[in-house]
């Protein structure tokens, strides 16, 4: 780490956890700056949710050092907990209680005086747009309800920092973007965030910096811009007026790139490393009668940044869930 302690909310050096004969986090160092969010990017079973239990306090690493918030993981875990609050892969509101009822209950377990509690609870609920649904039971919610929801429950004693573990996942487009928004809001207001997720495109949108971890190991780092700088290519992608021509395109493409072009429906696309590659793109489908709805040369994707470096997308499932 590069800046003093003081710069950073999370700090870590060398995480090690096994379960049995599986080595779940293999070394691990990172650093979550204050103020900002970081990005914790892997497949299923990369060991996301491992680092997410151990920086807040439910695990205790078998090797390594952490601090948060400037406090010992191993040593001063009772004073962490007030400082973090945390939102898992799925929603742990009690269902049969309202949504003003769970985070009453939340209040009042973290010492809060009633009258407290429950003006924290209304609070929540306007901010998170639940104000009319706070009093049904949190079973009749749909899915992005509960996880506003969850995210309120997360906020009840106003941590310092925050861990959202796959935040969105199962989530429809429409709900994901606006829990996009309440965290880019949250941020706003001096929340620090640590965001594991299996979506690259949500880490473009809301991670200041990013670490991909795979197997338990942090095998990339930087911000979005760098690592996808760091692959040295960018993509060129044609999309023929015409269905009828992509076989011709796909020919084109390929001869430039030097590579099998991808074919996504009419658009065609490969890695290229050669900027060049465009104004003879231009010509050669000139010259071959293509007409072209879309041409252009863009930096690589993460998607793309993500395969590269480990060989596989992040859809690839693990078999054992304690090392998700």
């Amino acid at each position: 780490m590069h800046a003093p302690q003081a710069a950073y909310a999370v700090q870590a050096d060398g995480l090690v956890k096994r379960f049995g004969e599986t080595v779940a986090l293999d070394g691990i160092d990172l650093g979550v700056r204050t103020g900002t969010v970081l990005g914790l990017l892997g497949p299923n079973g990369a060991g996301k949710t491992t680092a997410v239990r151990v920086l807040s306090t439910l695990l205790t690493p078998d090797s390594g050092h952490a601090t948060v918030g400037g406090y010992d993981i191993s040593t001063e875990a009772h004073q962490i907990r007030q400082l973090i609050g945390l939102t898992g892969q799925y929603a742990a509101v009690d269902e049969s209680l309202t949504g003003f009822e769970n985070l009453l209950l939340i209040g009042r377990l973290l010492g809060m005086e009633r009258s407290e509690a429950k003006a924290r609870a209304r609070e929540l609920l306007a901010e998170f747009d639940l104000s009319d649904a706070g009093g049904r039971a949190a079973k009749t919610y749909s899915g992005g309800m509960r996880r506003r929801l969850d995210l309120s429950a997360s906020l009840v004693g106003r941590p310092r920092i925050l861990y959202l573990d796959e935040p969105t996942t199962g989530l429809d487009p429409r709900v994901r973007l606006e829990l996009w928004a309440l965290i880019r809001r949250l941020v706003a207001d001096g929340v620090t965030v640590l965001l594991t997720t299996q979506y690259l495109e949500e880490a473009d949108e809301l991670a200041d910096d990013i670490i991909v971890i795979d197997h338990g190991k942090v095998i990339a780092s930087g911000t979005p811009a760098q690592l996808k700088a760091a692959t040295g290519t960018q993509t060129l992608a044609v999309r023929p007026s015409d269905p009828s021509h992509v076989a011709t395109v796909r020919a084109v493409v390929a001869e430039l790139s030097s590579t099998q072009p991808e074919v996504n429906g009419s658009l065609v696309t490969a890695p290229v490393s050669d900027p060049a590659v465009l104004p003879a793109a231009v010509r050669r489908l000139d010259d071959a009668g293509v007409v072209v709805t879309e041409l252009t040369l863009r930096s690589a994707s993460l998607d793309e940044v993500f395969l590269s470096l480990t060989g596989h997308p992040t859809e690839r499932n693990e078999a054992h869930s304690g090392a998700a």
